[in-house]
């Protein structure tokens, strides 16, 4: 169609209208934007290893010009730990001034006060708490990065949502520990499903299969609020999650993403190896995810000794199978001739990835923060983690649990945190014989 000369008065309009937009990203701009001379500087809260790991992967990368500098957790030794290590491969990086490490259930509001915009506060301990540091740090205007599990049950994951529509609103960015999502060779097997060579998705099956052992008998510690934060991080669900939750919310993320969706319910089921725990945990996640299509996502979790073992994400179309994902979550992407999974059937492999789905996350994240692109990852992690926790759910109450029903609860293993110190009182407790309660489907509450 042939175009008008506009009016004077839709040219004013327009410049209007322009001058609002660029008023309100300028507005949002110091929260979000670091310019190219500008550096990027991490403060780590949570020096364990997922922490220091993370570190590693954002000065990585290539003209980041990121540094570390300043560093939080509730120990002196962990962080000295972990700043000797970074510092030892990146010497020119690793620039952390003793007035800048900070101790104590009040040290992660130190550590993001001492940054600026543009900066990032790497929320990395423990799940039980990282709503609160998340939502401190964005309520400040600091971009965010936060390691999966993002909250161990569900009042956890709706204050996050509320953290993430906060950043929305102040225009922060937050990145989620979902990394495989970043991974282009899995985006190519993505987009060559979308074009029908492999018919339409049936169905997906994840497992995470492997070794493990259970939590011995920990004596007076059992029952001590600062030993439990130490030895539950997988061992005890208000702590972590719980095992599952903590390593098969990768897979269960990869299902979603497969499917383009959420799943509406979950029939799960599970049992007991290892008599012997004094944790919480089961040792067999079964479950059974239905999107709202009917389809299914298949997925697994084991610890046990001696068994077979699998890391893996396989996808069923109606023509052909693909891998989605492989061993340590190593991009092992591959489209099979038929539905037989086998190295000597493959018909088709992107090109591999150049580095790992870790770093490629990084890449992503400070390009954002450079370029003041939109990048908010909040919403979408919350939501696998829902789904993590409806699985789990559905194995520890031996039944079918909705969507509906998880995100709508507002369960909460500890309702203290912003109260918390050394000395609080354990969420839970053992008993006289050191066994922390485990879920048994007639008399367990975690919805």
């Amino acid at each position: 169609m042939a175009q008008s000369q506009p009016s004077r008065r839709q040219v004013l309009t327009t410049a209007g209208q322009v001058a609002a937009v660029t008023a309100a990203a300028a507005k949002f701009a110091p929260s979000t934007y670091a310019a190219s001379n500008q550096t990027i500087r991490l403060s780590l809260i949570g020096c364990g290893g997922r922490g220091t790991g993370a570190v590693g992967n954002a000065l990585n990368v290539k003209d980041g010009n990121a540094e570390l500098y300043a560093m939080a957790d509730l120990y002196d030794k962990k962080m000295d730990i972990a700043q000797r290590a970074l510092a030892k491969r990146y010497p020119d990086q690793v620039h952390v001034s003793d007035n800048h490490k900070f101790t104590g259930f009040d040290g992660f509001k130190k550590a993001v006060d001492v940054l600026s915009p543009g900066d990032v506060a790497l929320c990395t301990t423990r799940a039980y708490i990282r709503p609160v540091h998340v939502e401190y740090a964005v309520s400040k205007g600091i971009n965010v990065f936060m390691e999966k599990p993002f909250a161990p049950d569900p009042a956890g994951l709706k204050r996050m949502l509320k953290a993430g529509e906060m950043a929305d609103k102040k225009g922060v960015k937050i990145a989620a520990g979902l990394q495989c999502r970043h991974s282009p060779a899995r985006a190519a097997l993505i987009e060559r499903i979308k074009t029908g060579v492999m018919g339409d998705i049936s169905y997906i099956r994840a497992n995470r299969l492997g070794g493990g052992g259970p939590l011995g008998n920990v004596g007076d510690k059992a029952n001590s609020f600062e030993q439990q934060l130490l030895f539950g991080r997988t061992h005890l669900l208000w702590v972590g999650s719980g095992h599952m939750v903590d390593n098969l919310i990768h897979q269960i993320d990869e299902c979603c993403w497969l499917m383009d969706g959420w799943p509406v319910e979950c029939h799960g089921m599970g049992g007991k190896v290892h008599t012997d725990d004094h944790g919480q945990n089961i040792d067999t996640y079964s479950m059974e995810f239905t999107f709202a299509d009917g389809r299914k996502a298949l997925c697994g979790f084991r610890r046990a000794p001696k068994g077979f073992r699998e890391f893996a994400t396989y996808v069923h179309g109606t023509k052909t199978a693909a891998q989605f994902s492989g061993n340590v979550h190593a991009a092992t992407v591959h489209q099979f001739k038929d539905q037989r999974i086998s190295n000597d059937n493959i018909a088709w492999t992107p090109e591999p990835d150049a580095m790992s789905p870790w770093d490629y996350e990084w890449v992503d994240f400070i390009d954002a923060i450079r370029n003041n692109k939109p990048y908010n990852e909040a919403k979408r992690a919350v939501y696998s983690d829902y789904a993590s926790l409806m699985g789990r759910a559905a194995a520890h109450l031996n039944r079918i649990v909705t969507w509906d029903e998880v995100t709508g609860s507002d369960f909460q293993f500890c309702d203290y945190l912003d109260k918390l110190d050394y000395n609080s009182p354990p969420p839970v407790k053992a008993d006289e014989n050191g066994y922390f309660p485990a879920p048994m489907s007639d008399k367990w509450t975690e919805l």
